[in-house]
């Protein structure tokens, strides 16, 4: 039988349709941009955390929120495996140097999540390094939240079915290859000890002031629509009135200032092959 993490799941919503996911990802989208530069007018602080199982959406969902956001005000945090330095530090110390100034949005692409996911069930971690991050990780987000940083924790939800038809699509893919770790295979065999996991880590850090919000992720494009509103309908923002701007007139050029292209045929240009494909194109409809 199929779940969704440690839980039965039947009659799962069709596939949302295309059109109708790209027309609403678009407006969404926008939505976006507004609320970031309310963000950015404000000084807000924003921090929002995408956790879940490995394949179940994460990624693709991350791109579509940041896709047409301001990057000098919007970032990604993915951190690779701590070095041997780190691993002496208290373990929320390499997070903190990644959390938002005044003005910016942070996305952890996992974050300190990883010692109760990932790292409790490989066995990277220690029992007590689990427990004492259980203890400690509602105090450290009830910092966070009381200095002002707005947290918003999201977990992806996929089906064991689902999961393993998209590492097998991974599989099969060249370009997607890459997507697919050692550690994401053994991740199918250790399926319910990840959901014991997940539910010990729910029941320690689901907390009133950083609350866990949960995104089906059976269908991707839903997914995407899903958790770009509940940002949007989270974070209290207002629109602005967009500031004019006003694009002044090319000067013209006149006496000995005026500017004359040095002989092109020393520069070195990349070869075009973008214009044979045209012509291909045109003579295919002939």
């Amino acid at each position: 039988m199929s779940t969704h993490d440690n839980v039965s799941k039947s009659g799962n919503p069709p596939k949302l349709d295309s059109a109708a996911y790209e027309k609403e990802l678009r407006r969404l989208q926008s939505e976006l941009v507004a609320m970031q530069q309310w963000v950015i007018e404000t000084g807000e602080r924003i921090c929002i955390l995408f956790e879940g199982r490995d394949a179940a959406g994460k990624g693709s969902a991350i791109k579509r929120v940041t896709q047409y956001l301001n990057p000098r005000h919007a970032r990604v945090v993915a951190l690779p495996a701590p070095t041997e330095r780190e691993k002496t530090q208290w373990y929320f110390q390499r997070y903190i140097a990644h959390l938002p100034a005044a003005g910016e949005i942070v996305i952890f692409d996992r974050s300190w999540y990883n010692r109760a996911g990932v790292e409790h069930v490989m066995g990277f971690c220690t029992p007590e390094e689990y427990h004492r991050f259980l203890r400690q990780a509602p105090d450290f987000e009830r910092m966070l939240v009381d200095d002002g940083i707005r947290l918003i924790k999201y977990w992806f939800s996929v089906s064991d079915t689902e999961q393993e038809a998209r590492f097998r699509s991974r599989s099969e893919d060249p370009m997607r290859r890459w997507k697919l770790s050692p550690m994401d295979v053994e991740s199918i065999t250790r399926w319910e000890d990840y959901s014991r996991a997940k539910d010990t880590m729910f029941a320690a850090t689901d907390t009133p002031w950083a609350r866990w919000y949960t995104v089906e992720s059976e269908d991707k494009k839903r997914s995407r629509i899903n958790v770009i509103n509940d940002i949007l309908t989270r974070i209290p923002w207002q629109r602005l009135e967009p500031r004019e701007i006003e694009i002044p007139s090319r000067p013209a050029s006149a006496g000995e200032s005026n500017y004359e292209r040095l002989d092109r045929s020393k520069y070195e240009y990349v070869k075009d092959v973008a214009t044979p494909l045209e012509k291909a194109r045109v003579k295919a409809k002939k």
